[in-house]
């Protein structure tokens, strides 16, 4: 027994020589990298803004009741066409018949009023000019004359008082009559009825405001859109661009319209600001109505040709266990590229600025650091270069939210970038861009 002692010590020495030899080799050789890549490609890029928005008449008018009473007859229902001056509901008309009745009366009255007043005055006027005859041939005495002046002048008081009863009569009346005109109800506008809030025999209160008994469209053949535009987007839309939109009541299909007008109110809903885009539109077969909810995309810049690259591939940074297996340093732009206009950033029709006729700046010049065309970024992507990424420094231009335009930088068709790594047959946990790196959608860069 004390002689296998000896040979426990070894074995046991070398073994654990062999598991630290093992461990050793095992922690330090390079990690398994399985790199995913995307294609870049030319292609077509559109830039566009989506929002939603619901469908309404051009023109919509609220008819209501000016006067409370109850519905005694309707003459107009759901989708119906009514004509201009048409007779649409008729409230009870008997207690607004009595009280212009009434009022009818209380004019009568007043005018017996003024009547009887005239006479008055006429009969105090003959009184004190006989009073003035007599005191001029010393006749009547100085306080008949003042008693028959008094008289008069208090009788065209009385006068005038009787004439203003009557005119305030008159005025009852004809507020009274009024009020019997309002009890039929016509429509404003031709047009189509969309809703319709009461039914024959109920009765509308009008205190502080008219109570809506129907909502007419004036012409359901031209419609519009009103959508709700963020506001980081509403600076890319302007007034005559087209528009497409959808519908759910009609899967798959698209219907077109033009940008008419950009509000400048804004809606603050949870901080959230937007701005409302009106959307005109032709309805000719009639298959829009008023309320749909629509989904609207205006395209407001258009590459035809353009080298696309993958939004992951912009938002893609090598992870700490990949850096060492990359090549290049991208810390600077492309050599070859140049600010001012070039082979890749030449205009469609040569005039050397950006693609969709962004101008640039002269290098140096001011608000354009280092002569950087205002609108695009410099941006790093990973290309496959062999079974090796390497770092390049790309100018971007136009997004569509899913592919970016490569306006500058060493990358062309068929190339493969980099859009995520798999170390050690995990995925890295920092296969993004830095905060402020990552494209933003739908913009102009």
């Amino acid at each position: 027994m004390k002689k296998l002692i000896p040979w426990l010590v070894v074995v046991l020495v070398l073994a654990g020589g062999g598991y630290a030899i093992w461990h050793y080799q095992k922690s330090h050789s390079a990690p398994e990298l399985s790199w995913k890549t995307a294609p870049v490609e030319k292609k077509k890029i559109a830039a566009k803004v989506t929002a939603s928005g619901t469908l309404q008449a051009t023109v919509t008018v609220q008819v209501g009741a000016q006067v409370s009473g109850r519905i005694q007859k309707l003459n107009a229902d759901f989708n119906s066409t009514v004509k201009k001056g048409q007779l649409l509901a008729k409230l009870d008309p008997d207690l607004f018949r009595a009280a212009v009745e009434q009022a009818n009366a209380n004019y009568l009255s007043a005018k017996a009023g003024v009547t009887r007043a005239e006479a008055q005055q006429k009969d105090a006027e003959l009184s004190a000019a006989r009073s003035k005859a007599l005191f001029d041939q010393s006749l009547a005495s100085a306080a008949d004359l003042q008693t028959a002046d008094t008289n008069f002048t208090v009788a065209k008081a009385a006068t005038e008082v009787a004439k203003a009863s009557l005119a305030q009569a008159n005025a009852s009346l004809h507020q009274a009559q009024v009020n019997l005109s309002y009890t039929e109800i016509f429509s404003p506008i031709d047009g189509t009825v969309i809703s319709r809030a009461v039914d024959v025999g109920q009765t509308v209160a009008a205190s502080l405001s008219a109570p809506v008994i129907f909502t007419i469209a004036e012409d359901l053949h031209k419609m519009q859109v009103h959508t709700s535009v963020a506001e980081g987007d509403v600076g890319q839309l302007q007034s005559g661009m087209d528009a497409t939109f959808t519908v759910d009541a009609f899967p798959g299909q698209t219907f077109k319209g033009t940008v008419s007008q950009i509000r400048n109110s804004s809606t603050t809903v949870q901080n959230v600001v937007t701005y409302d885009a009106v959307i005109d539109l032709e309805n000719a077969a009639l298959k829009l109505r008023p309320g749909m909810t629509a989904t609207v995309t205006v395209n407001y810049a258009e590459r035809p040709d353009a080298i696309a690259v993958s939004n992951a591939a912009l938002r893609f940074h090598p992870p700490p266990e990949a850096a060492s297996a990359v090549m290049g340093d991208a810390g600077a732009p492309p050599a070859h590229s140049s600010w001012d206009g070039g082979a890749r950033g030449a205009a469609p029709d040569g005039s050397g600025g950006t693609p969709g006729g962004h101008r640039t700046r002269p290098a140096g010049s001011a608000g354009a650091a280092g002569g950087r065309p205002e609108g695009l970024e410099k941006r790093t992507i990973y290309v496959m270069r062999g079974n090796t990424p390497e770092a390049v420094s790309v100018v971007t231009g136009l997004s569509d939210g899913t592919v970016s335009e490569i306006v500058r930088g060493d990358v062309k068709p068929g190339d493969l970038v980099v859009v995520d790594v798999t170390v050690g047959g995990k995925a890295a946990s920092a296969g993004t861009a830095p905060a402020g790196q990552a494209p933003r959608m739908g913009r102009m860069f």
